[in-house]
């Protein structure tokens, strides 16, 4: 029952990560310090969730599925929020991303 709990903080991490980067993104756009404070507290909750998830799931599964989380999760808001363009190419990264993050983590025991 832990090891679950642990993939749903890894989650929220990934989902702060996210956050954090569309928050840092918008804020070079238009300094707001409601946003500032939010992105700020978006950082820190990443971290804080990030730590929970690695009590009780190893540093090499949990670090890079973090980090991947926030990579695929960056993109897709570049591309529906900032208008970002995404190549085949970048389809296809994206696509071996989450393909790694899968492999990783079906090597968790």
């Amino acid at each position: 029952m832990e090891v679950e709990m642990a993939w749903v903080y890894l989650f929220i991490a990934g989902a702060f990560e996210v956050a954090w980067a569309a928050g840092l993104k918008k804020l070079g756009i238009g300094f707001n310090w409601t946003l500032g404070v939010l992105t700020f507290f978006a950082m820190i909750a990443s971290i804080v969730a990030l730590y929970a998830a690695m009590t009780r799931l190893p540093l090499g599964i949990a670090y890079p599925i973090w980090t991947g989380i926030g990579s695929v999760g960056s993109v897709l808001v570049g591309v529906f929020a900032f208008s970002q363009n995404l190549s085949l190419s970048g389809i296809a990264g994206l696509t071996l991303l989450i393909a790694g993050m899968f492999l990783l983590g079906s090597d968790a025991h």
